[in-house]
C-alpha cells in the first residue's frame, strides 16, 4: 500500500463518520509540522501496496526504479488537482486508510492499471465492486506487460521483508 501526504485540515474536511473518525470529522493520526501553520498527515491506500520508493524492478536492459515510479504518479496526479478522500475505520501501520478520487478516477485503480501496484482483495472484502475492478486492472495491467509487469518485481510485500532481484545486491567480492 502506499502513503500519501495530506493537510490535515483536507482530511478533516473529506471524513465520514466511522469507528475512528468521530462524528464531528475529528480522528487520530500521526501529524508532522511541514511549517508552522501547515500540518501533514500520512494515510494508506485502502487494497492497494505499491512499489517501495527505493525497490527495484528488472527489465531486460537492467534494474529501474519501479518504487521511484509508483512515486511520482500520484505526485504528478495530484498536482494542481483537487483529492476527494475518504478514509475508513480500519488503520494500518498506525496510519487512517483511505480511498483517494482524482478527477473520478480512483487512485488505487489508476496505479494498478500502471504497473505499479499491486491489489490487496483481503482488505477489499467490504468493498467488492473495488476489489473487481481493481483485479481487473491488474490483469488488464499484466496483459499489456505495464509497469512493473514487463519484467521480473518482487511483490513490495515480500521486499519489504528483505526479499530483493539479483540486480538490486551488492556484487560479490
Amino acid at each position: 500500500m502506499m502513503r500519501l501526504m495530506l493537510l490535515a485540515a483536507l482530511a478533516a474536511m473529506s471524513c465520514s463518520a466511522s469507528s475512528q473518525v468521530a462524528n464531528d470529522g475529528t480522528f487520530d493520526a500521526r501529524a508532522r509540522a511541514l511549517d508552522g501553520d501547515t500540518v501533514a498527515v500520512d494515510f494508506r491506500l485502502l487494497g492497494v501496496d505499491a512499489f517501495e520508493r527505493r525497490q527495484m524492478c528488472e527489465r531486460r536492459d537492467g534494474c529501474w526504479s519501479c518504487g521511484k515510479a509508483a512515486q511520482d504518479l500520484p505526485a504528478k496526479l495530484l498536482r494542481s488537482k483537487t483529492a476527494k478522500i475518504k478514509l475508513t475505520s480500519s488503520s494500518t501501520y498506525g496510519r487512517p486508510v483511505a480511498t483517494v478520487t482524482i478527477d473520478g478516477h480512483d487512485l488505487g485503480e489508476r496505479l494498478i492499471s500502471a504497473g505499479l501496484a499491486v491489489p490487496e482483495a483481503q482488505y477489499l472484502r467490504g468493498d467488492p465492486g473495488r476489489a473487481a475492478r481493481y483485479e481487473a486492472a491488474f490483469a488488464q495491467a499484466k496483459a499489456r506487460k505495464t509497469g512493473a509487469l514487463a519484467g521480473r518485481w518482487i511483490e513490495p510485500s515480500k521486499w519489504r521483508r528483505g526479499e530483493r532481484l539479483q540486480c538490486e545486491r551488492p556484487p560479490a567480492n
